[in-house]
């Protein structure tokens, strides 16, 4: 088993061997070699993970997940649970939020023009986030951040066990144990159990359910231990 900064660099090695989007211009204006991957923010010993698709550009500028526009309202919103108050300054509550938790994408680099990657690019990296899942991080407490990230985990269900559990009326309340696996260097497969609990994408486009983010994600935070 690789340790962290081995999987990174794995990572990186399969975005070398292939061509596929990504924004090279944010990443150009960042800093960043565009393949250097962004696989992960935060604490590995934390049981939280907060789990969404891909990175945006405040995302690649800050080199962590999850820390633009939606991502701060999901900061805020931890923040709050964990102190009952607002952040007194951005860097308590960025500094909260990794010492806390755990910060991913389906994917650990930024598509272009912000479109949601192929399936056949979260294909290519699944591995790696295997890995990060069943071999690097202690938790097991999973809030998924639209619909995209919660269907990433439809392979480790019975057949068609997610998109039902996405149909109902209440996917938003109920929580979804499922099994992901991941093999280590000798070829050996190993299991670990993960409880999925989906909230919408907390971004001003989704209409339906901006407004009531933060108190859907008050309800998910008083359900899990972080």
């Amino acid at each position: 088993m690789p340790d962290i900064e081995a999987l990174i660099s794995q990572v990186q090695q399969e975005a070398q061997r292939e061509e596929f989007p990504i924004d090279i211009p944010v990443y150009k204006s960042a800093n960043i070699e565009p393949t250097k991957p962004i696989l992960y923010a935060g604490n590995l010993a934390s049981p939280l993970c907060f789990f969404g698709r891909d990175l945006g550009k405040d995302e690649v500028l800050a080199r962590q997940p999850l820390i633009g526009a939606s991502g701060t309202m999901v900061r805020e919103g931890f923040y709050y649970a964990v102190h009952q108050a607002k952040a007194p300054s951005r860097k308590d509550l960025d500094d909260t939020t990794v010492e806390r938790v755990l910060l991913t994408n389906t994917v650990p680099y930024k598509p272009p023009g912000n479109k949601a990657y192929l399936l056949k690019v979260k294909k290519r990296f699944r591995p790696f986030l295997e890995q990060l899942f069943v071999f690097h991080w202690e938790g097991n407490q999973i809030i998924t951040l639209g619909t995209e990230a919660f269907k990433w985990f439809a392979n480790y269900g019975a057949k068609g066990e997610l998109d039902s559990f996405y149909r109902s009326s209440d996917r938003f309340e109920n929580q979804l144990t499922v099994h992901i696996s991941a093999t280590d260097d000798l070829g050996m497969a190993h299991t670990k159990a993960l409880t999925l609990l989906p909230l919408p994408h907390p971004s001003p486009l989704n209409q339906k359910y901006y407004a009531a983010f933060p108190k859907m994600l008050q309800k998910r935070l008083s359900q899990v231990e972080f």
